[in-house]
C-alpha cells in the first residue's frame, strides 16, 4: 500500500482501523464500499471495513491477546465475561456468532446460550 504514513490524519485514525481489523488503502484503491478520509479537501487515505464474520474473528483474537491465553483456558467466570463483552460488541448478530464463540471458550452452544440467558435474568429482562 502507498498510504502517506507520516500524514496525520493516518497517524490518528491507524490505532482504530487496527483495532477493527479494517485495512487502509490508497484513494485510487477505493471502491464505493470504503471510506474515503480526506484532510483540507485532499483524499488521504481509505478505509476498508472488514466484513463482520472477520471482525469477530478479529475481536476474538484481541481478547485471547488481552488475557495472555487462549479463551478456552479461562475460567467459568472469565468465560462469562467474554461473552458479556461480546454480547455488547454485537458479536451474536453475526451469522454463526454463537458457534463461533463457544468454539474459541471451548465450550457448547448450549453454554453460551446459558451465559447469555444468565445475564439477561440478572438484568431484569
Amino acid at each position: 500500500m502507498t498510504e502517506p504514513a507520516d500524514h496525520p490524519l493516518v497517524t490518528a485514525v491507524k490505532p482504530l482501523v487496527d483495532a477493527m481489523g479494517a485495512e487502509l488503502l490508497a484513494p485510487e484503491q477505493a471502491t464505493t464500499e470504503d471510506v474515503l478520509l480526506t484532510w483540507e479537501g485532499a483524499d488521504v487515505i481509505a478505509v476498508r471495513l472488514p466484513q463482520l464474520s472477520e471482525s469477530l474473528d478479529h475481536i476474538l483474537s484481541a481478547m485471547e491477546r488481552r488475557h495472555g491465553m487462549p479463551l478456552a483456558e479461562l475460567d467459568r467466570k472469565a468465560k462469562q465475561g467474554v461473552v458479556r463483552t461480546l454480547e455488547a460488541r454485537g458479536a451474536f448478530s453475526v451469522r454463526h456468532g454463537v458457534e463461533t464463540v463457544a468454539g474459541a471458550l471451548g465450550v457448547s452452544r448450549f453454554t453460551v446460550y446459558n451465559y447469555l440467558n444468565r445475564d439477561n435474568a440478572a438484568k431484569g429482562e
